[in-house]
């Protein structure tokens, strides 16, 4: 398996430095803000934007990609996202952050196409999952690392600001130097949306829930937590064990969606995510220690949605279809990840309590759960059997070019084909 990992490694490598950087910096930004006394609503609007940038990155980082080459985009996009986290440590103002989340959100995006793409060039088709799915466990590892790193200096200093654009920088280093040829970057396909919410519209709204919740809880969490009084270690505790949730709750939620009906496990999701944001709103309010386990849990199934709705929708269509489909739930997700801070900050801020941030999740997840078992009942939803449901795969939401490394893609083809693509990606691990 090493051999076959050894091309991987700065690739990998990259991944974990900015993923360790880019989740000590949502948490940082939105802690900084809180503690700067700028309003629960504004702090929402303002890591919207981030989002915002994220999606219509999409549409707009493949042609730069294209055009001057994946080493020189990836320096490009990184060397753009340390300035705009630099510039962020210079002055508090609310509508230059705004401009400088947005922007950092396209910057972020490009890296990502870049680093997926290149993955999806070098995996030999037998190998895709195991390649994908350390991918995946890398972007969360170093989530979780970010988190922690919050200790390392005052959060109201300019220290983290640096310590970030450091981990941005360091992320070039592995790219620059891989003797790798440049990959292809694959063409974007288009299905219309309408066919997806059509044949399935579980895995649809599921898509679009979860953009909704995980925008949310990570651009409100970090200002729920200071306003109950959690300090900095505390903080970083409770982010940090969110996402390594949602890492370890990805196997055995994988292996129930597997063996049962997809209709009847996401619901049973939702309703798992109610009852924990329940439990941190009323039972363990108050006890630090009690949010920390029960966020254990929560973050477990907010992480799940996705991948499982993905799945839910994969069954309703041909394998030929994976690439297509799956672009059509980004775009949900993406959608749904615009709309999560400002509605999860209007609901704090209506509410009058930082737990109104779990009333949002309680909302979301009952309506989620709702629209599932009602287009199940309404026969809207078809039912597949467990035994001809595809297979779950880990998923986190990072670019549309990681749909090309998903291992459930077609990978037979007429031996010609297979031949030449062998030679290439013998030459581009080189």
């Amino acid at each position: 398996m090493m051999p076959v990992l050894k091309p991987f490694i700065s690739l990998y490598s990259s991944v974990f430095f900015l993923l360790t950087g880019l989740g000590l910096l949502n948490t940082f930004l939105s802690l900084r803000l809180t503690m700067a006394g700028v309003g629960v609503q504004t702090t929402g609007m303002v890591l919207t934007v981030y989002f915002l940038g994220l999606t219509t990155g999409t549409f707009c980082c493949g042609k730069i990609i294209r055009s001057v080459g994946h080493i020189r985009a990836f320096s490009a996009f990184a060397a753009v996202g340390a300035v705009m986290v630099l510039i962020h440590g210079l002055y508090l103002s609310v509508p230059l952050w705004m401009g400088l989340r947005f922007f950092s959100g396209l910057a972020n995006m490009g890296m990502f196409m870049v680093i997926e793409s290149w993955l999806n060039e070098c995996a030999e088709p037998w190998v895709r999952g195991r390649i994908f799915s350390i991918y995946m466990i890398m972007t969360y590892l170093g989530g979780s690392l970010g988190q922690k790193m919050l200790n390392m200096a005052d959060v109201e200093g300019q220290t983290l600001f640096l310590v970030i654009s450091i981990f941005m920088v360091l992320s070039i280093v592995p790219v620059s130097v891989t003797q790798a040829i440049h990959p292809k970057l694959p063409k974007r396909e288009g299905i219309r949306l309408s066919r997806v919410c059509r044949k399935a519209p579980i895995g649809m709204t599921g898509c679009f829930i979860s953009g909704i919740l995980i925008s949310g809880f990570y651009a409100m969490a970090p200002v729920f937590a200071h306003q109950i009084n959690l300090d900095v270690a505390q903080l970083s505790w409770f982010m940090a064990l969110s996402i390594v949730g949602g890492l370890l709750f990805q196997w055995p939620v994988g292996i129930l969606s597997d063996r049962f009906d997809r209709t009847l496990i996401l619901p049973g999701i939702g309703l798992v995510l109610a009852g924990a944001s329940v439990f941190i709103a009323f039972i363990g309010k108050g006890h630090v220690e009690m949010i920390l386990v029960a966020t254990v849990l929560f973050g477990g199934f907010l992480f799940t949605i996705y991948p499982v709705s993905v799945a839910r929708a994969h069954d309703m269509f041909d394998a030929d279809d994976v690439v297509k489909v799956s672009s059509a739930l980004l775009l949900a997700y993406g959608v749904g990840s615009i709309i999560g801070p400002m509605a999860a900050s209007t609901t704090m801020t209506v509410s009058g309590t930082p737990y109104g941030l779990y009333f949002y999740f309680i909302g979301g997840s009952l309506v989620f759960v709702f629209l599932s078992m009602a287009w199940r009942s309404l026969e809207m939803a078809e039912i597949v059997p467990p035994e001809d449901q595809v297979d779950f795969v880990i998923m986190k939401q990072t670019s549309s070019v990681a749909i090309h490394m998903d291992p459930r893609l077609d990978v037979e083809g007429d031996e010609s084909e297979a031949s030449e693509t062998t030679e290439t990606k013998s030459r581009a691990t080189a």
